[in-house]
């Protein structure tokens, strides 16, 4: 299943740069870039430093693809 995340929402929402958050979490900009366009998934370390640096539950940062379209099913038939 492929995980997707928010961190590129939720980086601009608090204003913070690319490079800045790239240097608090000890990583390339070239990286961050990977990480925020879904092209490369961190590695559990890094994920929750992602989670501890944002103050927010994973869910809100990361997502499985499976589990999204499971939500959007739930809602559709309005169970």
């Amino acid at each position: 299943m492929p995980v997707r995340n928010n961190i590129k929402r939720i980086r601009k929402e608090r204003g913070i740069k690319q490079l800045q958050l790239a240097e608090d979490l000890q990583v390339t900009r070239q990286t961050l870039t990977a990480i925020e366009n879904n092209k490369y998934n961190p590695s559990l370390e890094l994920s929750l430093k992602i989670v501890k640096y944002f103050n927010l539950p994973i869910h809100e940062i990361f997502i499985l693809e499976e589990e999204e379209k499971e939500c959007k099913r739930i809602w559709e038939s309005g169970i």
